[in-house]
């Protein structure tokens, strides 16, 4: 079985916000091995009352992009949460912030 490398790009806030940030990076990607590699970047959109995920796939072979897939689905939005933030100056505020999905990758 041929192995993938998979390249995973998340946009938007933090998808991974409960994240430890003293957690192990070993398994982070900064560059992609364009030799044969699968590139996968997941974000998902707020649009009102419902998410859209957003998943775009880059098939690279001998250093060239031979495909690129985009599929666009709607979610249900998972609403508002109250989070206390901090501004630059020390500031903080209550504020209600969207939600996010966690994102759980499994490679074969």
């Amino acid at each position: 079985m041929k192995k993938i490398r998979t390249y995973l790009l998340l946009a938007g806030l933090a998808a991974f916000g409960g994240c430890n940030e003293n957690e192990s990076k070993a398994d982070e990607v900064n560059t992609v091995d364009k030799k044969a590699a699968v590139e996968t970047e997941l974000s998902v959109q707020h649009a009102g009352p419902v998410d859209i995920l957003v998943s775009r796939h880059k098939i690279w072979k001998d250093h060239k992009l031979v495909k690129e897939l985009i599929q666009r689905d709607t979610i249900p939005a998972l609403g508002d949460t109250l989070q206390t933030i901090e501004d630059d100056k020390g500031n903080s505020r209550t504020a209600n912030i969207r939600k996010d999905y966690e994102f759980y990758i499994t490679v074969q």
